[in-house]
């Protein structure tokens, strides 16, 4: 980028905890465009090389990874009170509790997940309980316990995080491509009601990552364009879905929330052996996995008109995800042998010779049938646009700088998802990172494109029904 523009400015310590492959690459956005003194700039990172790294730009660290026993002392040790800016883009700390003590001492918060202590998504049998909408609610929960206060924004990455926004742009395109109105609601319910009045039935979160390198994948090690821990324990989870007004089937394998926003579902089922029938650009029809992630449910809840137990409307929303090619070698070397690899890798922008990250919406079932509205970033130009990291890392990473920025500007928001933010202002911010957004009408549905020598349970009154978007 020819110029980088100071978005906003921090006062006191920004402290960073994780330094992997989104820490390294947020870094120089952070340096770029968010004004702060950077001597006060410290990261929390429990690894020796990452820290060694760091002390060679210049940047401290303190080598310690954060405990349920620990994390309040070292917060506190580095934190500013009643300023500075916490960035949690780390795994396996508890973004419910890191963030109760950020907002406890005035420091604004931002992180890209809800995640859990070490162990939460293999220490129980308790499915129910490992799900997403779980660690959703407890936020929620908080939020409703605690409204307003320090900001705080919770699952600000590029999904969740930028999708959310997305989803309130292309709203905005499919409305003015059918000619109704195309001004921006000015809260939650007109948004619903404007999802509802255009016909959406649901969003697919479609994405397919074709980043690729010269060298076959090693036996034993799983390859990914992102932390593998996090996508490991994500996989391992139910496959969850924002489960919408117009679905007429419900799976065996389902079950309901009885308590909180019920906006979504479960299935007994690993996401990522879950496999769904969706549409990106590039390759068009393809398999996904469906993978549980906040927004499916999240989206889903936002734009939900009437009770939660009885809704008037409410989209289906899931994740539909179609890694890079390494990844899926990775995900099938480890289901079919029962065990995770010991070996761990992330193709890193040096290696990777060709390929894009496709990440966007799919509004599916209104009068134009389908609109995937997305980021279709190569790493070719993610090199060219910033450094220390891959075309996936970029679309994370630009996506945690627009929600630092709308967190500084709105600083007595309390605790907020993306869906809840200005999209306008956080997509302003972050679209110069993500290469071509554009948005694609298709004629697809669930029906095309099938395997027709085998019998399957369909139904073909409705071809968005997600009884016909499961594909196992």
């Amino acid at each position: 980028m020819p110029d980088h523009p100071i978005h906003a400015t921090v006062d006191g310590a920004v402290v960073m905890i994780g330094f992997g492959s989104i820490g390294r690459g947020f870094l120089p956005l952070l340096q770029r465009h968010v004004g702060h003194d950077a001597s006060k700039l410290v990261v929390i990172e429990p690894s020796a090389a990452a820290c060694a790294d760091l002390a060679a730009r210049g940047i401290a660290c303190r080598q310690v990874a954060l405990t349920p026993d620990n994390y309040r002392v070292e917060l506190d040790a580095v934190m500013t009170p009643g300023a500075g800016f916490v960035v949690n883009l780390s795994v396996d700390t508890s973004s419910l509790d890191l963030m109760r003590h950020c907002r406890a001492r005035g420091v604004p918060y931002i992180d890209t997940v809800v995640e859990p202590w070490a162990g939460f998504y293999f220490d129980t049998t308790d499915n129910a309980a490992r799900t997403n909408y779980a660690l959703r609610q407890a936020v929620r929960d908080e939020k409703a316990a605690n409204p307003g206060g320090t900001t705080a924004v919770s699952c600000c990455g590029a999904n969740p995080g930028m999708v959310s926004w997305f989803v309130k742009a292309a709203l905005l395109r499919l409305a003015a491509d059918t000619g109704r109105d195309a001004a921006a609601p000015a809260d939650r319910a007109g948004w619903a009601t404007l999802m509802r009045d255009l016909g959406v039935k649901g969003v697919h979160i479609a994405e397919r990552d074709t980043q690729a390198r010269l060298a076959p994948r090693p036996r034993g090690t799983f390859v990914n364009t992102w932390s593998v821990e996090g996508f490991i324990a994500e996989g391992f989870q139910p496959a969850e879905l924002g489960w919408g007004t117009h679905e007429t089937w419900f799976p065996e394998n389902g079950h309901r929330h009885d308590t909180g926003c019920r906006a979504s579902i479960w299935l007994d089922r690993p996401g990522a052996i879950t496999r769904v029938h969706t549409w990106c650009p590039t390759p068009g029809p393809q398999f996904g996995f469906l993978v549980t992630h906040n927004e499916a449910i999240s989206i889903a809840d936002y734009y939900t008109l009437g009770p939660v137990d009885a809704p008037e409307f409410r989209p289906t929303c899931h994740y539909a995800y179609h890694p890079a090619d390494d990844a899926v070698l990775s995900l099938h070397e480890m289901f079919g042998s029962g065990r995770q690899q010991e070996a761990h890798h992330i193709l890193t922008e040096d290696e990777i010779v060709e390929g894009i990250d496709e990440l966007g919406v799919l509004l599916f079932g209104h009068a134009k049938n389908a609109l995937w509205y997305g980021s279709r970033l190569s790493n070719e130009e993610t090199v060219r646009l910033a450094p220390d990291q891959n075309a996936t890392a970029l679309q994370v990473t630009s996506a945690v700088l627009a929600g630092m920025v709308w967190a500084l500007e709105n600083p007595g928001a309390g605790i907020v998802e993306t869906d809840e933010m200005d999209h306008a202002r956080c997509l302003e911010i972050q679209t110069p990172y993500l290469g071509p957004v554009e948005a694609h009408y298709t004629d697809w549905t669930p029906l095309k494109d099938r395997w027709q020598h085998f019998p399957e349970d369909i139904d073909e009154s409705d071809p968005w029904l997600f009884r016909n978007v499961l594909a196992s």
